[in-house]
């Protein structure tokens, strides 16, 4: 602007100079030309300066817009009246700023390599979802995966086959994750899986551990086959601020030692009182694993008695697990965990073979016949072989079918109706009793009760016990008991441990009844002597 100035008016003011210093007019008239120029002067200034800023306004304004969003990281709103060559560069300069945004954003929030959101965006991502939880209380599960000795497994690979192997495993980790869990690539061997939906314990257990079986499977990067495994540390907490999430990472990094510590492909969790649990479980499983051959698995028996003639008509058969130091394990804690790992399946075929010689070594010893109660776990149903092995131990134990009740659950058989309705029908065609356990707390209809071919319902001890204080479950127990009669099949009630529980089923017509009322589980030894008991009763009856 001052160049301008002085281009513009260097030349007036020479020529003022010459005509004042020039004696060929007065005094009078020097002043009024010199006051004439200065005024004109300060008009054409004036009116330059007015051009000039019209002029640059469009670069003033994208130079205030650059330095705001130099300092506040926001993008301009640039007007769009400009249509000359300043508008086109206004224009320009706002394209380009938005190119520019989002190449920071994908620097600044995304890991290079993988294409992963980074520590800073998983963080934002991770309080973000939390906080729009109905339940900001809730616990937040976060995973750190590391593969075990990536140091030493990069050496021996090329520089660009380790990134396409970090590559691969990272979208293994994507196809495995859920569609609410946020994944991120925070350093050259760690990734962080954050868990918002956490439904149990378990969950968050079977998540790591379908993980690390992914990781564990080969990758193929070119041409060459690559075997890892990793480790997870695990931490679950209140996520509270948006500080907090650094420190749950800190602490599923120390979990993360740990693990790496017991060896590979292992999790640990940084919660003490979490990580007893685990370890427990993970004592109990590890102990789990042949305990069938060390001869640690007994079987109990409970009566089933007629609650008419009072007489036993059967009794189910109970696995427990006789533990060498830890003494009698309640089912409870060990077959979930056998349910999981498949360990389920021979246990079963175990307790059902057992209970079988039993039966048939009660009838051999002169016992009045009855029938063996035996549960059927999810996994032992899902085999296609199920109905070979019952009909094999059958034969093999020379039991007839007859003296032989399998219990399904109804919520396992609605995993796939139609398939469970042809096993059921093989099954029932050997002659055997099928019963429904857990009756009343799963989801069938009554359109597949009427499809499923069993011969008894049993009645869920959570309605028995409390049929003679809460109305609703008396309600239920007694909808049970009228539907079952409608539909033709024996009515057995679980958890009967009171004389007034006993008179109302007896009243509204139940057939069996089993509980502590009756009698506890029991060694074959002991149930023998009750058996020996109701075969004399029976006797003096029959006489």
């Amino acid at each position: 602007m001052s160049v301008a100035f002085l281009g513009t008016h260097v030349p007036l003011l020479t020529l003022l100079f010459c005509f004042v210093t020039s004696n060929s007019y007065s005094w009078e008239m020097t002043i009024r030309v010199l006051l004439i120029a200065l005024l004109a002067t300060l008009i054409g200034t004036a009116a330059t300066l007015y051009a000039l800023h019209y002029l640059l306004a469009p670069v003033i304004v994208t130079s205030a817009a650059l330095q705001d969003y130099f300092h506040t990281k926001k993008l301009p709103e640039l007007p769009t009246e400009y249509a000359d060559e300043a508008g086109t560069l206004m224009a320009d300069t706002s394209q380009t700023l938005h190119k520019l945004d989002e190449l920071i954003h994908q620097i600044s929030n995304y890991d290079n390599l993988t294409g992963l959101p980074n520590r800073d965006l998983f963080s934002d991502r991770l309080y973000q979802n939390v906080s729009q939880l109905q339940n900001q209380q809730q616990m937040v599960a976060v995973l750190l995966l590391g593969i075990d000795d990536f140091t030493g497994i990069s050496h021996g690979l090329e520089h660009e086959k380790a990134n396409l192997l970090l590559r691969a495993v990272a979208q293994r980790l994507t196809n495995n994750i859920g569609q609410t869990d946020i994944l991120a690539h925070l350093s050259q061997d760690e990734f962080a899986i954050a868990h918002t939906e956490m439904l149990s314990f378990e969950s968050v257990i079977k998540l790591s551990q379908l993980l690390l079986s992914t990781i564990s499977k080969p990758f193929f990067i070119e041409g060459q086959q690559i075997h890892i495994t990793a480790s997870i540390g695990i931490t679950i907490n209140h996520l509270g601020d948006r500080n907090y999430v650094d420190q749950l990472l800190q602490q599923a990094h120390i979990a993360l030692y740990q693990a790496k510590q017991q060896g590979r492909s292992q999790h640990r969790f940084y919660s003490p009182e979490i990580n007893a649990r685990l370890q427990e479980r993970l004592t109990i499983e590890n102990e789990l694993r042949g305990a069938l051959e060390r001869g640690e698995m007994v079987v109990y028996y409970q009566p089933l008695i007629d609650l008419r003639s009072r007489q036993i008509t059967a009794v189910e058969a109970l696995i427990r697990w006789q533990h060498p130091i830890r003494g009698l394990i309640s089912p409870a804690k060990f077959i979930p965990i056998a349910e999981d790992n498949g360990l389920i399946i021979s246990i079963g075929e175990w307790v059902l073979r057992t209970a079988c010689e039993q039966n048939r070594t009660w009838q051999l010893a002169g016992m009045a016949p009855i029938r063996m109660s035996v549960n059927l776990s999810a996994r032992q149903f899902e085999k296609p072989d199920l109905v070979e092995i019952v009909k094999q131990i059958l034969q093999e134990t020379e039991l007839s079918a007859s003296y032989l009740e399998l219990e399904v659950t109804e919520s396992f058989l609605m995993g796939d109706v139609q398939r469970s309705i042809t096993t059921l029908k093989q099954l029932r065609e050997l002659g055997l009793w099928l019963a429904l356990d857990d009756f009343g707390t799963g989801y069938s209809s009554l359109n597949y009760l009427n499809r499923f071919p069993v011969n008894m319902l049993k009645i869920d001890r959570s309605f028995v016990q409390n049929v003679t204080s809460n109305s609703d479950s008396a309600a239920v127990t007694d909808a049970i008991i009228a539907l079952a009669k409608s539909l033709q099949l024996k009515i057995t009630a679980e958890g009967v441990e009171t004389q007034e529980q006993l008179e109302y089923l007896e009243q509204r017509g139940c057939h069996e009844g089993q509980g502590f009322y009756f009698g506890i589980p029991a060694p074959a030894e002991k149930i023998t002597e009750l058996l020996k008991l109701n075969s004399q009763q029976l006797e003096q009856i029959a006489a």
